[in-house]
Parts: structure tokens; sequence; C-alpha cells
């Protein structure tokens, strides 16, 4: 079971500023063409996801997600940094021991990415970029060439990338997010810490073999429940692989943390696991110290 005195580093949680967080999910809005996706689901995802957090009356969110946060021990979380967003001035003047940031990218965007890469990271300090390559409009596969600046000015700034891999949960094509493309990033940056997100479903074992090749290459546990943690990981994880596997949620994205905090206990991972799980593993990667 889940020890209770761990302080938790989520690698994956957001904070809302109004109710309706739709537009959390229009950067690939152009790539939706079923009805569902276009005009019933609340995110693009909704199909895989039951009791998504509704945060209605509620004036204060970024106060109710620190709340929410201290209910489960959270002691610290990543969250996505927008160019003038106002999160950003709330994060700093009310939570700034809470929170740190990476940046969502698109590489579409050419030269113009890597000079918003590098403000981020002397103006915040970001700590990570992160690419959805079936989200960017268009799609960039993982081994792209448009990818290869984005890793170049990674490994310049000593930050981590966060990749999804795997089968998208919106209707878009996959084709972009196959595990096997990660083999290439890291054979050429070997130098290049690099984090699977959104499980790398259904080639989850190739994920683990290719952590056992490469010694940084990382997998974290964004947008899964923990009963739905792949058994690959699990193993994974409880032999060689307990440096390389990062808690990250999905609140209030898809995931409650009740519902993450709740299933977490029945996580068959075992006791010198769920401290390097939980936090060391994100301190170390994500330079926290």
């Amino acid at each position: 079971m889940r020890p209770r005195d761990i302080p938790v580093i989520d690698t994956m949680l957001g904070v809302p500023l109004k109710e309706d967080r739709s537009d959390w999910f229009n950067f690939f809005k152009p790539l939706l063409r079923d009805k569902e996706s276009l005009s019933q689901f609340s995110m693009p995802a909704q199909y895989m996801f039951r009791n998504i957090p509704n945060a209605e009356g509620i004036d204060d969110l970024p106060g109710w997600t620190v709340e929410e946060m201290d209910r489960f021990g959270i002691a610290k979380a990543l969250i996505g940094y927008v160019e003038g967003s106002p999160l950003n001035d709330i994060v700093r003047d009310r939570f700034a021991d809470r929170f740190f940031f990476d940046m969502p990218v698109d590489p579409n965007g050419g030269v113009d990415v890597i000079r918003a890469i590098r403000r981020a990271h002397t103006e915040v300090g970001i700590r990570a970029v992160s690419v959805f390559p079936c989200g960017c409009v268009p799609q960039v596969p993982i081994n792209d060439k448009r990818m290869w600046p984005v890793y170049t000015t990674a490994c310049e700034l000593g930050i981590p990338v966060l990749v999804n891999v795997g089968v998208p949960g919106p209707r878009v094509p996959m084709a972009p997010q196959h595990v096997e493309l990660v083999d290439e990033v890291c054979y050429f940056f070997p130098e290049l810490k690099f984090v699977m997100r959104h499980g790398a479903e259904p080639w989850e074992e190739l994920a683990v073999k290719l952590m056992l090749k490469y010694p940084n290459l990382y997998y974290s546990t964004s947008a899964f429940a923990p009963k739905h943690y792949p058994k690959a990981i699990i193993d994974f994880a409880n032999t060689r692989g307990a440096d390389k596997i990062l808690y990250a949620g999905y609140f209030p994205m898809g995931l409650s943390l009740e519902r993450i905090f709740t299933d977490m206990d029945a996580v068959p991972f075992k006791d010198h696991v769920w401290p390097k799980f939980l936090h060391e593993n994100a301190r170390r990667v994500f330079q926290l110290d």
C-alpha cells in the first residue's frame, strides 16, 4: 500500500481559470472530424473518462486546485506555461512554492518556438518542454525533422522533453506517436532526458525495452487511473526500472484526485518503489533541488 508520508510531486496537473475548460483543447480542434468530438464532448477524449472533475460554482479556481492538492498530499505539481496567461502571475504571487512549469509547444512554429522556449527559460525558469505529436497542426511525428530543434534546445538548456506516445485518446491519427520512433531520438540525442507521456499503449512492452536500452528515457503515468497502469510498467518498476517511472495524474482534465489516490492503494509496487515513483524520480529529472 502507498505510504502516506511521501510528499507527492505530480508531473501533470492543470490549474483552471474558469469553469469551462474546453479552450484547453482548442489548439488541435482543426484535426477533429467526428461530430461527437466537435460538438458534444467537453474534452476530446471524453468517451474514455467518467466523472470528469466539475468546478461549477467555485470562485477561486486556483485556490480550489491547491486545496485539492493539499487533501491528497501533493507538495508540487508540473503545469503548462503559456506566455501572457494570467495564471503566470497567480502562480508567482500566491503559489510559487507549489508549481513548476513545462512549456507546451508545436514544432510547426519553427524558430519562433525556439525563441519562445529560451525566453520562458530565462524569464520564468521552465523545467521542461512538452509536445503532443498527434495534436500538432499539422501532426509532427516524434522523430520528425521539425522536432530536432526542440530536442537540441532542450539539451542545451539541460531540461527534459515530455512527449505523448502511444495511441492518442482524441480521435486523430496515431502514427506520429508510435513508440518505435522514440528509438531514433534517444540514439541521436543521448544526453536528452525524454519522458514518455500518456501510456505508450499498446506498445508498453516496447517502451520498457527502450527504457532498458537508453539511460535518459523515462515514463510517466499521465492520463491513467492507477487501476489501469499497464502491467509491463508495474513489473518494470518493481525490477530494474524503479528509477524510470514518474507519477503523473490528469487532474482536472479527466481524472479527480480522489479517483487517482483511491485506486493508488491497490497498485502492487514494492516498498522501495513508492518514494521514487511519487517523489524522488521527479525531483531528479526536473532538477527541483
